[in-house]
């Protein structure tokens, strides 16, 4: 896969996405496919399982917007960054950016995607922010401490 073959499989994902269309879903992946939402995660394994926990976890209607690029291949390895943003009245209430990693067959489907992200700083500040006073009102826990090993 070139480029600009990566560049569609990318446009199909965040089409795929925003449809939710399982067939749209499917033919990004091989059946043998393993999807990580984060590097530290299991992976899922399998085109259906993929599909089903993309159509199980929907964002609602709108209330999202995503852009991806390719950033290098190298060999067999594909590396895509990019912005997810969520809304909320009609205003950006998160956002986020992204690294994907991914390897595909010679059909062009996907067979390992790995997704790297970080929250934009300022709505992480913002989350942070709303947690603690959270805390110091009593309205959630504090996490306990961490254990040393």
């Amino acid at each position: 896969m070139d480029r600009e073959g990566f560049q569609r499989w990318l446009d199909g994902y965040v089409d795929a996405w925003k449809t939710y269309d399982e067939g749209k879903i499917g033919a990004l992946f091989s059946a043998d496919a393993e999807y990580r939402y984060s590097p530290q995660d299991e992976p899922l394994k399998g085109r259906d399982a993929i599909v089903n926990s993309w159509t199980e976890n929907k964002d609602d209607p709108g209330t999202y917007d995503a852009k991806y690029e390719v950033l290098a291949i190298d060999g067999d390895t594909y590396v895509a960054n990019g912005w997810s943003r969520y809304f909320k009245d009609g205003k950006l209430d998160n956002e986020f950016f992204n690294i994907y990693i991914c390897h595909f067959n010679d059909a062009g489907e996907c067979t390992s995607f790995t997704e790297y992200w970080m929250q934009n700083r300022e709505f992480r500040k913002r989350d942070r922010e709303d947690l603690m006073r959270q805390v110091a009102s009593g309205e959630v826990s504090a996490p306990p401490a961490p254990v040393a090993a």
